[in-house]
């Protein structure tokens, strides 16, 4: 059984890593479980892929005739072998998450400060208990349990930390950010930061004087620069 209804098995060359695919348990093994999943022979669910963590038995998270979704992991239709994980492929890239981005996740744990909720990054993104509605929230567990479908919009990510901040605020899911953009220099920029670059080697008593051959000094170029970085700004809130 697949995503896509069908009377026949679907062949090992058609399934792709990453593909979801939903079955039903049919065998126990110490090392793991074999599914159906419509395929043209069972998948293998090892036990260290049936969640992040350790598991000591595989009766602990799975039972004979459970469904279940299930990812492929590895597919080899010349050795015919197909192995499947229960960890969810990472499908949103720290790249890509940016203030104002919205997704649909899943709750998957709940403290008295919040709900954390995965939208299929690498790791979850935390919706602060004041971000949970618009009034007071006493107990986030009266708005949302593990399990929970929701929509949030990302608020702040820090990469370095690893770590997203969420809303599931309505006026919040409206917001649209304006993505900040990196403008590229123009030519008189660059050229105005590479002579501040090449006063920094220049003597401490020639940082602040006029040159011998008629450059501008340190100070002077800083004027320049900056006058014209004012009025690139001044020029873009005017449009």
């Amino acid at each position: 059984m697949s995503d896509q209804e069908t009377s026949t098995p679907l062949p090992l060359d058609s399934l792709r890593p990453g593909q979801k695919l939903t079955g039903k348990v049919v065998k126990i093994e110490l090392f793991g479980a074999f599914v159906d999943v419509g395929a043209e022979l069972p998948g293998l669910l090892h036990i260290s892929r049936l969640r992040k963590g350790h598991v000591n038995r595989v009766e602990d998270v799975l039972q004979e005739g459970q469904d279940l979704e299930a990812w492929v992991h590895k597919v080899d239709p010349v050795a015919r072998r197909l192995e499947l994980t229960l960890i969810r492929p990472i499908e949103v890239k720290w790249g890509q998450i940016k203030p104002g981005n919205r997704y649909d996740g899943k709750v998957v744990r709940v403290e008295k400060f919040g709900a954390f909720v995965d939208f299929g990054a690498e790791r979850p993104g935390l919706v602060h208990v004041s971000e949970m509605r618009e009034d007071y929230v006493p107990d986030p567990q009266a708005i949302a349990s593990v399990g929970d479908q929701v929509s949030v919009t990302v608020l702040e990510v820090d990469r370095k930390k690893k770590q997203i901040r969420l809303t599931m605020k309505e006026e919040q899911q409206k917001y649209q950010a304006e993505e900040v953009e990196e403008k590229i220099p123009t030519a008189m920029e660059v050229a105005l930061r590479q002579a501040l670059e090449q006063t920094d080697v220049q003597p401490a008593r020639e940082a602040h004087t006029q040159a011998r051959d008629g450059k501008p000094s340190r100070d002077e170029l800083e004027n320049i620069l900056s006058r014209t970085l004012a009025s690139k700004v001044k020029t873009s809130s005017k449009e």
